[in-house]
């Protein structure tokens, strides 16, 4: 991996992990892009990057990591049926990682479901906390982001959208229930690469979490005010655009794969 090829799958991380377009089809369509084999240390540096983008989310909203207890409480209940599932059923998720056509058509389906999400879920109540049976369901929703180009982010704001919390309450708490989801998935796939990182590549690893969490922080505060402003729509065009032209790369005969 070139340091060029190591920035720019950076910056792609940082930019979709917390949109709602699924980061996993961009990094098919990356890959295939830049024509970037999957070798051990690029399947390690696509994991551990995310640790950039999730430290994003703290530093950004360190203030509520502090408040209390409950909140903590409320991200557990919220993972749990994911850890559950992803315990009983990570195999066959993987297996679908390496199907593209399931990738693409999600992202596709994703993008006209949030063409509509909108007038769905219009009626926020004034109370927007956050119950814990709230945090459960929210936690349900996020288990259909198990199927990738689903979009994790999309899963759980809407899943918060449903529960009746606004756009923006939504938003953050999928960004908060990134944190444990995404330390727990990277660090377990993580076990599997590790040995691949050595002294001779480690710098750019740094180099790939530090651009991963400059963009991140961008995109987060980006996102959350175009969010509140503007709703799905544009994010559901461009899903639909991305899933078709992953399909037309297939089409031409691009091998666009990552596992």
């Amino acid at each position: 991996m070139s340091w060029f090829e190591a920035v720019i799958i950076a910056i792609v991380e940082g930019i979709t992990e917390f949109l709602p377009i699924s980061s996993t089809g961009h990094m098919i369509l990356t890959q295939g892009i830049l024509g970037l084999q999957s070798s051990d240390f690029v399947k390690a540096f696509i994991i551990n990057i995310q640790f950039g983008a999730i430290l994003s989310v703290v530093v950004l909203y360190w203030k509520r990591f502090l408040q209390s207890w409950s909140f903590y409480y409320k991200l557990l209940f919220a993972f749990l049926p994911a850890a559950v599932i992803g315990l009983l059923l990570g195999d066959f998720i993987d297996s679908l990682l390496e199907n593209v056509y399931v990738v693409s058509v999600m992202l596709i389906l994703g993008g006209i479901v949030l063409i509509f999400v909108d007038k769905w879920f219009n009626n926020p109540t004034e109370d927007q906390s956050i119950s814990y049976m709230t945090a459960l369901k929210i936690g349900l929703f996020q288990c259909i982001a198990m199927i990738p180009g689903v979009s994790r982010s999309a899963a759980t704001i809407i899943g918060g959208m449903s529960q009746r919390l606004n756009r923006k309450t939504a938003a953050e708490f999928s960004f908060f229930l990134a944190v444990p989801t995404m330390l727990a998935a990277s660090g377990y796939k993580l076990t599997k690469n590790y040995d691949s990182i050595t002294a001779d590549n480690i710098d750019i690893l740094i180099v790939g979490n530090i651009v991963a969490f400059i963009v991140a922080l961008i995109a987060i505060k980006t996102f959350i005010n175009y969010l509140a402003k503007h709703g799905f729509k544009l994010f559901g065009y461009y899903r639909i655009i991305v899933g078709i032209v992953i399909l037309a790369f297939i089409a031409f005969g691009y091998d666009l794969t990552i596992d």
